[in-house]
């Protein structure tokens, strides 16, 4: 009598597809999570950059005797700050004034932060 055994190496469908929901369901949770971090890696970018317009704003208002300052006195290569780096196409205000805040916004398309000097 001649007996055949047959060889069951490899993975089956349903176990390939079983290990596809897996990564699929885990990528489900890690995206949001992933999103989130970016956001607020955005926002404290665009914060510390506000901060930077601030203190050059006050340093302005101090040397110039004045309470309003355009951005384009603030920022260049010859200014307070040398560059201004967007990190989320936000916009950041073309005129300064002392003891107003600063507002950014368009942060990411939706997001607005405010700075109070």
């Amino acid at each position: 009598m001649k007996t055949t055994n047959k060889s069951t190496k490899g993975f089956t469908l349903v176990e390939i597809m079983i290990v596809v929901v897996i990564i699929g369901l885990l990528a489900a949770i890690a995206i949001p999570a992933f999103q989130k971090v970016r956001s607020s890696s955005q926002d404290k970018a665009v914060l510390n950059n506000m901060r930077q317009l601030g203190a050059a704003a006050d340093q302005y208002f101090l040397e110039n005797g004045t309470s309003t300052a355009a951005i384009a006195a603030l920022v260049g290569s010859s200014a307070y700050v040398k560059a201004l780096n967007t990190v989320a196409n936000e916009s950041y205000p073309l005129n300064f004034t002392q003891g107003s805040p600063v507002i950014v916004s368009g942060i990411a398309g939706a997001r607005t932060l405010t700075y109070m000097q």
